[in-house]
């Protein structure tokens, strides 16, 4: 997986104006929920190397996701993660080298995501930190095996295409994760939910950002 991803900095929603500006600047293309969506939709903030490039970046749609909210269940939200298709690199000062992006990257980036917008209310602020620590380390692996029993397969349409996913669910909400476009525009797509079901969802890729409000 892309290690310069662990930060998970798709989080914070965000306005159009000053952060659409990240996503004009990558090379590859953002993709988010369909036209069959009609809700709100809204930036998230892009992910980027040391020297600038894009590296991924996330869209939102529904409710904008609070931890803290009385009850995470009565939230309905559905954000997709775009990655870019990246072979194993030097990093940009030159003193390493970064792994390829894969499937993995866009499921760690929406596990990350769907626990960083989480607050099991039994919880203070200690114990939270101590649970999301554990907690993120667990998605770290499960990204890490997508081949494994804690992922089924689902086919959603991607651009109208039935495309394959690797999905998990749990009890504060549904992870997924996928490639999609062909050659130099192909992405990793990584997904996560709450009180939106996953089976019904279509992507497509962005045309107009404007449509993204904030």
């Amino acid at each position: 997986m892309e290690t310069t991803s662990r930060t998970a900095e798709q989080e914070a929603p965000a306005t159009v104006g000053r952060k659409a500006d990240g996503y004009l600047l990558a090379a590859f293309p953002w993709y988010g929920l369909d036209e069959a969506f009609t809700g709100p939709r809204w930036l998230m903030q892009v992910g980027a190397a040391a020297d600038g490039t894009v590296e991924h970046g996330a869209t939102g749609h529904g409710e904008q996701p609070t931890i803290k909210v009385e009850s995470p269940q009565d939230e309905r939200f559905a954000v997709v993660v775009t990655v870019a298709s990246r072979p194993v690199r030097r990093s940009a000062d030159g003193t390493g080298v970064l792994e390829a992006t894969s499937v993995s990257t866009a499921a760690w980036l929406a596990g990350s995501g769907l626990l960083n917008h989480t607050w099991p209310t039994q919880m203070d602020r200690t114990l939270r930190q101590a649970w999301l620590d554990q907690q993120t380390m667990l998605a770290w692996e499960l990204a890490d095996d997508l081949g494994g029993g804690a992922w089924t397969e689902l086919l959603l349409p991607v651009d109208g295409v039935p495309t394959s996913f690797a999905y998990r669910e749990s009890e504060y909400g549904w992870v997924l994760a996928g490639s999609a476009g062909d050659g130099p525009e192909t992405v990793h797509l990584g997904a996560y939910g709450r009180g939106m079901s996953a089976y019904g969802l279509g992507f497509s890729v962005v045309k107009d950002l404007s449509a993204y409000e904030g």
